[in-house]
């Protein structure tokens, strides 16, 4: 349901520009630990709508920072120069925002184009999501204005995937995201939650800012990763972010990455500005939370509260199927506000174990493995669910399987999409790009002292300058090893044929 708020009204406090922001140091996570959340974090509904109330700025997006946040004596408050035309409300803002040619573009698309929609969407639904993460934020004495950096990632959603399956509000990748103690298996994955992946977010945030020295740099690290920032500052021997963009090296995608947010920030911070009166925001998160033992069924759940089965689910971002995870004691389960008194009189003293998985017979001699291969599910938790039968042993038609499906679904339900997504075609290409590299190592011969050499023009590819040379593919690439195992080649490239 759709909750309409005003937005609130307090003075803006003039601020100065020069006030210091010394970040405090947040201890790094190690790679097995779940990030843990304040004890004194509450995310009901009505401590969010305080914490709302109490820092919402004039015309602001809800989570933004406020002028009580940004009077706080230990940070430091940026000032927006140069876009005294647009008669702005709120130049003040907790992280650096710039108006330049960039930065103007994607204000345009965002208040003017068809990117308008987009930020009406993003909008409503921070309504939901951006008190909890500003919150978490703020706890961890990190900028509020991150939120935006999240709105540009997903637009709030928990459910967001790219095409590089970066997942959640926050869109880490599965390396990072278990590198700051996001838990990802069969069962859940914590980057979809919006409160630990936000708690990860501002630890991985907090250590690339230690890092570069810079929100700017941080950001753009955040997106392509702080390796590839390093090697532009190293190249370009600059550390401003703006003049890193002009090389070639940065992706256009990290180009457009800060800009976006400083774009995002500006408009959610000045709404009336930009012709966004009123916004439609979904209602706050509010929940109670339960204890339930390991592989609970949440449709046995949903059933004995006598609610539906998706709400159990949008309150439970994280999990991946209809259980909790088997293995574990015990699960802090998320349930519709106001179940609680409920659940401690009908339910709390039952076990809601999942007792209908889907039973598979063999019809030919195969393995848990063979199975597993054929389901697309991890052979581990074949070997999990089938403990009476040998891990690798192959067995008998007929013999019968427990497979992690529930009875009456689909393979193809979309809580398993998944397990049938294919690789994004550029991964694919890639994969190719590599067999045919490692294909030529084998079978190439090298050229030894060359000096001839070809120069690549617009279009050409390997095969292409094979086919105009002469010189077989094999050779070519094992010729050239050192620059096409790097990358495919581009114009400019000199490639040795003779």
């Amino acid at each position: 349901m759709n909750k309409t708020l005003k937005l609130l009204t307090p003075t803006l406090l003039l601020l100065s520009a020069c006030s210091q922001f010394n970040v405090k140091s947040i201890p790094s996570m190690s790679a097995d630990r779940t990030p843990i959340l304040n004890e004194s974090s509450e995310f009901n509904g009505e401590a969010l709508a305080k914490h709302v109330e109490k820092n919402t700025c004039d015309g602001c997006l809800i989570g933004s920072s406020s002028h009580q946040t940004l009077g706080d004596a230990d940070k430091k408050v940026y000032f927006l120069y140069g876009a005294e035309h647009l008669n702005l409300k709120n130049y003040y803002f907790d992280i650096p925002v710039v108006y330049n040619k960039s930065v103007q573009k994607w204000i345009n698309y965002f208040s003017k184009s068809r990117g308008r929609g987009h930020f009406e969407r993003y909008s409503e639904r921070a309504g939901r999501y951006a008190p909890a993460l500003s919150k978490i934020l703020k706890e961890n004495n990190m900028p509020q204005d991150l939120i935006y950096l999240a709105m540009a990632e997903s637009g709030f959603q928990t459910n967001a995937k790219s095409w590089a399956r970066a997942v959640g509000p926050w869109q880490f990748m599965p390396y990072t995201g278990k590198k700051y103690g996001l838990n990802i298996d069969w069962y859940v994955d914590q980057r979809r939650d919006p409160f630990y992946s936000t708690q990860a977010a501002a630890n991985y945030l907090d250590y690339l800012y230690d890092m570069f020295g810079s929100w700017e740099l941080a950001a753009a690290a955040y997106n392509a990763g702080e390796g590839k920032v390093s090697r532009a500052i190293r190249r370009y021997k600059t550390k401003n972010f703006w003049k890193l963009a002009q090389g070639r090296y940065l992706k256009s995608e990290t180009k457009n990455y800060v800009p976006k947010i400083m774009a995002l920030a500006i408009i959610g911070k000045n709404l009336r500005s930009f012709g966004f009166e009123e916004i439609d925001y979904h209602a706050p998160l509010d929940f109670d939370e339960v204890s339930v033992a390991g592989n609970t069924d949440l449709y046995h759940v949903a059933d004995a509260l006598n609610v539906d089965f998706e709400e159990i689910k949008k309150l439970n971002p994280e999990l991946r199927r209809w259980q909790t995870p088997a293995g574990v004691e015990s699960y802090k389960l998320r349930i519709p506000s106001g179940t609680k008194k409920k659940w401690n009189h009908c339910c709390k003293a039952d076990q809601f174990l999942v007792d209908n998985y889907q039973i598979y017979s063999l019809t030919s001699k195969a393995s848990l493995k063979d199975v597993a291969r054929k389901f697309k599910v991890p052979h581990s938790i074949i070997v999990e669910l089938n403990s009476n039968l040998h891990p690798t042993k192959k067995y008998d038609r007929t013999t019968t399987v427990v497979l992690p499906f529930r009875n009456g679904q689909s393979k193809r339900h979309g809580m398993y999409a998944d397990l049938y997504e294919l690789p994004p075609k550029r991964q694919l290409r890639r994969k190719a790009y590599r067999r045919t590299i490692a294909s030529a190592v084998r079978r190439g011969e090298r050229i030894s002292n060359p000096s001839e050499y070809y120069v690549v023009q617009k279009g050409d590819s390997l095969w292409s300058v094979s086919r105009k040379t002469g010189v077989s593919l094999d050779t070519l690439i094992k010729t050239n090893l050192s620059l096409v195992k790097q990358r495919q080649i581009k114009p400019g490239d000199k490639l040795a044929i003779r």
